[in-house]
């Protein structure tokens, strides 16, 4: 059974740091592609960045610079470091297997930046 579970998340304030997690299981890790994603209230889901199988890293021009993503194969483990957060980053993040948004992804962790 493929699990991706998602952990990190809480209160932050306006500037401050997040570090994710996504414990994942059932699959071929290491082979696998994978996407963090994020659905902001009253939107649709929004990718923050994808790290490919060979660890290149893709992030749209609006999150560059603010996240990282990384994974550790041996743990089975993808992050994602979110530094300077703002209240528009307040959004459920989630983990999601592959490139697509619409493949499968885990229950997501709610971030929520305020003072």
């Amino acid at each position: 059974e493929v699990q991706l579970v998602e952990s990190g998340g809480g209160l932050v304030q306006p500037g401050g740091s997040l570090r994710l997690s996504c414990a994942t299981s059932g699959f071929t890790f290491s082979s696998s592609d994978m996407t963090w994603a994020r659905q902001a209230p009253g939107k649709g889901l929004e990718r923050v960045s994808t790290i490919f199988a060979n660890f290149h890293t893709y992030y749209p021009n609006s999150m560059k610079g603010q996240f990282t993503i990384s994974r550790d194969n041996a743990k089975n483990t993808v992050y994602l470091q979110m530094n300077s957060l703002k209240p528009d980053d307040t959004a459920v993040y989630f983990c999601v297997r592959g490139w697509n948004l619409t493949e499968q992804r885990g229950q997501g962790t709610q971030v929520t930046v305020s003072s």
